[in-house]
Parts: structure tokens; sequence; C-alpha cells
């Protein structure tokens, strides 16, 4: 694979570098035990991805933009929440773990110096949770919390590209959603790399979407051939 001159990676977090539809998934198990008919995991990632999107079409706190998408999961696979249990995503999100490539890959860009940053639609404190499963900590952080928008919305990119200051072509953008990174980092003009990872669904707990990328790997670890 050729290798190109690029001097900064920004990173997507939950999907790209954090396995959340598992996590997703675990945390919806207790509420749909005893469905009938019990529904598949494709049908309940495409059904988050559809009330999160929704969800976040006007900026308000992660937290209760989950709390949402929970309460829309219960109206709409008929499952019952107790006083609370809209909470439920919420407080298993600091316990989505990475893949495990991830953190040898965030080791190798720190080993030959290359900084990376992660733009994420989630509050701060969330992430910071998040953080803690990662044994490199990023040089830059640009939430949504703090752009007060999410993604695919322009302004926390903008946002990012500002307090990064290098030429965009020096910029690569890694994510696995085509909706919410692919299609609006290219038309920033960034070079982007879509994270395919061939064993799941292409969109999973991310609407579908129509975008080009520069590259497809199937790992995370293999962006490090581009660089």
């Amino acid at each position: 694979m050729k290798s190109y001159d690029f001097e900064f990676v920004t990173f997507d977090c939950y999907g790209t570098l954090i396995d959340w539809e598992t996590g997703i998934l675990k945390a919806l198990e207790p509420f749909l035990k005893g469905l009938e008919p019990r529904p598949g995991a494709s049908e309940i990632l495409s059904l988050y991805a559809e009330l999160e999107s929704q969800a976040e079409l006007t900026w308000k706190p992660y937290r209760m933009v989950l709390q949402e998408v929970m309460q829309g999961l219960s109206r709409r696979l008929r499952f019952p929440l107790k006083p609370g249990e809209e909470k439920a995503l919420v407080l298993s999100l600091p316990y989505w773990m990475p893949f495990p490539e991830t953190n040898p890959t965030l080791k190798r860009l720190q080993t030959r110096g290359i900084p990376w940053a992660i733009i994420s639609n989630i509050d701060r404190d969330l992430l910071e949770a998040t953080l803690k499963h990662l044994n490199v900590r990023p040089n830059l952080i640009v939430t949504a919390e703090e752009a007060r928008a999410y993604k695919p919305q322009l302004s926390i990119f903008k946002q990012a590209l500002q307090k990064i200051g290098l030429p965009r072509e020096k910029i690569l953008h890694v994510g696995q959603s085509l909706f919410h990174d692919i299609a609006p980092a290219r038309s920033l003009g960034l070079a982007t790399c879509w994270v395919r990872r061939p064993e799941r669904d292409p969109y999973g707990a991310t609407p579908p979407a129509s975008a080009e990328p520069d590259f497809v790997v199937s790992r995370l670890d293999e962006i490090c051939s581009i660089l």
C-alpha cells in the first residue's frame, strides 16, 4: 500500500476506536428477554441509528440523546421501562470497550510521533470515562458538547480543523460511519479512511449514506500502512 504524507490523524471514537455496537447490545439484552418475536442484532442497531440521528438534529447533551433513544426503543420494540431504566445506555457507555487492535494502533502512532485527535458525538465527561480504556491519550479532543452540534454537521469538524492548524491535505480522518464521518469530512476537503469491518454490517448503528472514502481498511491497524 502506498504511503502518504499525512501529519495528523483524526478519529471518530464510538464505532471506530470503541466497539459501541457490542456495548449497545449488551446494555439492551436484559430488556429484550422474553420478547416475541425477538428482534435480531441488525434490526436493533438499525433502529438505534434511526432514533439517535433524529435525537441529534438539535444539540442537547449526549446523555439526553441516549435517554431519548432508550425511550424510543422501548416504544418501538414494546418492552417496558421502569423509572430510571431510560438511563441504561448512559450507564453502560463507560464500559464499552476498545476493539482489540485499537490500543496497539494508537501506541504505534505515538511511537512514530504522529499526533492524533478524537472528534466525537459525545459529552466530555462520558468521553473521559472511555479514555480510561485507551493506553495513549489523544493530542486533541473535540466533542459535540463543545461544538454544540452533532456530526454530520460541519461545525464540529471546522472547530477541530481550526485547533489543529494544519493544511487540510496533511490531515487524515478515520471513521466507521459514512454518514457521520466520511461524507462530511470529504465535503471539507479532508482525506478519509473508512473502517469497514467485514464481519459487521457496513452501517451497523449508523444511518445508511453514500460517500466515497479515499481509503478503506478492514481493521484499524491497517491505517499504519497508509501513514
